[in-house]
């Protein structure tokens, strides 16, 4: 379970990271069963919707780009049979650019999935100060994946015990599984001298929460730039920091506290260095990466774009579904497509925004938490066949 929930850290997951500055994500209740469709009714005539032409612009592109994946994969919502959008992907190959409001009003229809009722966080692609080599200062280690992580069950767990997929860990020198180094063991040295470094980060928190997001750009001092994506994590428990400061009383508006935002976590790991180092230690989970050739990919296997990809609970949402979101946070308003998943992202209206990366990009994603109405596009005629009425 840790795994699935971790999953998301491949896409940069900040919804974990939200809920640990302090920013109340809700669990999901009530949920349909996964893998079964949502209870879904149809939505307003999508002529109505007030998406404007940029906005379509970049829902088609998006849409265009992950349509050989959605053509092929299976749909896990129970929504939509994959072989059902090839008419509309056929259109979108081609589809001009300077158009694309009316492919969308013309060829699709809206559906609303239980009530409709939306919540979105946001995440981004963070950039911090990093070198392919060790120079001086740049002390921090980006190790790729070892060799020596595997999936097995340990010697002492009853063969009852043993369902779904064995726990990632290692085989020690007895030959038995044991649980995977945790972040500690790591920063004390338990990879050194293996050749795992892809490269080195200059500043210890920047990159604790570079693996929260799960990938990111590090900047050289020459100014080049090397991205870099997750490659798989250590099996260990993730905590979210902010949540453990806010029971110590670490956060909140009283004499003493620190803000709980990003920034005020940040300013209290920079002036309690010896605090702050075991508090990040606290969540055992570490991240491996590997570079990137392109900028960050989603669930899909597709390259994410700013303002246009989603995350959605894949459960609910077939992942390459156009999706309408209106939200009390007008910056989000509009056409996104389903690229991504999450290990916080549950239920068939909860969503996940991805802002890009730089200043404006971190501002919106750190303080996107936004309530409202969304709606699936599915080609039209869809809920014609599933009898919807």
């Amino acid at each position: 379970m840790l795994a699935t929930a971790l999953r998301r850290l491949s896409l940069f997951g900040a919804a974990a990271l939200l809920a640990g500055c302090g920013q109340i994500v809700p669990e999901p209740e009530d949920l349909p069963p996964p893998g079964v469709a949502a209870e879904i009714s149809r939505g307003p005539d999508i002529r109505t919707l007030s998406f404007t032409d940029e906005d379509a612009r970049g829902a088609l592109v998006s849409f265009r780009a992950s349509c050989p994946q959605l053509l092929r994969r299976e749909d896990a919502s129970g929504l939509i049979e994959p072989a059902a959008w090839r008419g509309v992907c056929d259109l979108a190959a081609t589809w001009p650019a300077n158009d694309a409001a009316r492919f969308f009003t013309q060829h699709f229809e809206t559906a609303q999935l239980r009530d409709g009722r939306a919540f979105a966080t946001g995440y981004f692609e963070p950039s911090i100060e990093g070198s392919r080599t060790r120079l001086p200062g740049y002390d921090v280690p980006v190790y790729a994946m070892p060799d020596d992580l595997v999936r097995a069950w340990p010697k002492d767990m009853p063969e009852s015990e043993r369902t779904g997929r064995p726990p990632l860990g290692r085989i020690n020198e007895q030959g038995e599984y044991e649980l995977y180094y945790d972040r500690a063991a790591i920063e004390d040295g338990a990879l050194a001298g293996r050749g795992l470094e892809i490269a080195w980060a200059k500043d210890p928190i920047e990159f604790f929460f570079l693996q929260i997001q799960g990938s990111g750009m590090l900047r050289a001092p020459d100014g080049s730039i090397m991205r870099i994506g997750y490659a798989g994590q250590n099996g260990r428990e993730y905590v979210g920091i902010g949540g453990v400061m806010r029971e110590r009383g670490l956060l909140g508006d009283g004499p003493g506290q620190y803000a709980g935002s990003m920034q005020g976590i940040v300013r209290y790991l920079r002036e309690h260095p010896e605090e702050g180092r075991e508090l990040m230690r606290l969540n055992k989970s570490w991240i491996f990466f590997r570079e990137l050739s392109t900028g960050p990919v989603g669930a899909m296997g597709v390259e994410v774009t700013e303002g246009n990809t989603v995350a959605t609970d894949p459960a609910y949402i077939p992942l390459g579904a156009p999706v309408w979101l209106d939200l009390d946070r007008d910056v989000a308003d509009g056409l996104w497509v389903a690229q991504d998943t999450g290990g916080a992202i549950k239920g068939p209206n909860r969503f996940d925004t991805f802002w890009g990366n730089g200043d404006r990009a971190a501002e919106i994603a750190g303080g996107m938490s936004g309530r409202g109405q969304a709606y699936v596009l599915l080609p039209r005629g869809t809920l014609e066949r599933r009898g919807t009425r």
